[in-house]
């Protein structure tokens, strides 16, 4: 495979920069040639789902620890970073909206002092315009492959805001339905979606955090003191964002309790009227009842006014009832 055309449909790129930051295509079994010469160049292959005998052959050109390729080939790893001796391999989440969910893929990076190898899993976008945006800046894409790495971290952190600058646009147009009176499941089932997939986003940015952290503190033969700045910045960035989604978690929470909790205020309004009205009708009910049993001697009983005089205290009690009970906001 001399051909760089000839590459595998899962290579999306397999390039060259040199000392300067000059691009280069070539083909696989061009990469340990080019290791072989140290003139300060580096390369960066870039995969999507590769088949395992690829991982074998690039594991042979690179050298790469049997373990970080293991976890290469099978998707759904957790977030983590890991050294194997002179290489780093760093496995991330990679998030991004379809139809109005959020759907997860992992990225999988293997990085050395003169390569940097990027293996895409689900639902990831193409890294061309990383490398269209540090192609145009050679002298800081002369500083290695760590650079490159920043570069694609960079990418996914920014591409978990839009994320969730939707989801709060999402909760403000909840809002008018969450202080609604009448009780509708749709919001309450929205409500949970939106804090189930906050969740879930949180899982893939916070542990984004360590794996930043330790790129700004940690393997110096690895990460030049240049690069360190870049991956500061992009750790800040991820703090913002896993911050961003905690104030949302916790909003999402307090709109489901404020929205169950006017539910129940409302409920209650509700049986307060039903029992105002119960005992309107209880009254006049029990007056009459009295004169529907069968006794010869009851008061007004055969008076010529009787059934005047009833309807009148009758009128008089459920009146006086009213009253009260719209005093007592329970009508």
């Amino acid at each position: 495979m001399n051909d760089p055309a000839a590459l595998p449909a899962c290579v999306i790129n397999c390039v060259v920069y040199d000392r300067h930051g000059k691009r280069r295509d070539i083909s696989l079994d061009a990469i340990s040639d080019v290791l072989a010469v140290d003139d300060g160049s580096f390369v960066w292959v870039g995969l999507y789902e590769p088949e395992d005998a690829l991982l074998d052959k690039l594991q042979e050109e690179f050298g790469l620890h049997d373990l970080a390729v293991e976890d290469a080939q099978h998707a759904h790893q957790r977030p983590k970073i890991e050294a194997y001796g002179n290489s780093l391999f760093v496995a991330v989440h990679t998030a991004q909206m379809i139809d109005d969910h959020i759907r997860f893929g992992e990225t999988h990076a293997f990085l050395g002092a003169r390569y940097l190898v990027t293996v895409r899993h689900g639902a990831s976008l193409s890294y061309a315009p990383v490398r269209t945006r540090v192609e145009r800046e050679p002298e800081l894409l002369a500083l290695g492959p760590a650079y490159a790495l920043y570069a694609g971290l960079d990418f996914i952190v920014d591409n978990y805001l839009p994320i969730v600058s939707e989801f709060r646009d999402s909760l403000n147009a909840l809002e008018k339905d969450i202080f609604a009176e009448s009780y509708s499941r749709d919001t309450v089932v929205k409500l949970y979606e939106l804090k189930r997939e906050l969740t879930q986003l949180r899982l893939a940015v916070s542990p984004m955090q360590d794996i930043l952290a330790q790129l700004t503190r940690m393997h110096g033969g690895l990460v030049p003191e240049e690069v360190r700045l870049y991956f500061r910045d992009v750790l800040d960035h991820a703090v913002r964002i896993n911050e961003s989604t905690d104030t949302l978690r916790e909003m999402l929470t307090a709109a489901m309790s404020v929205n169950l909790a006017l539910v129940t205020v409302n409920q209650g309004e509700v049986v307060k009227k039903l029992a105002g009205w119960a005992a309107l009708l209880a009254a006049p009910t029990l007056i009459t009842s009295w004169y529907g049993m069968n006794f010869r001697h009851m008061p007004e009983l055969e008076g010529r006014y009787s059934y005047a005089i009833l309807v009148v205290v009758v009128g008089a009690v459920c009146i006086g009832l009213y009253r009260y009970l719209r005093k007592v906001r329970w009508l």
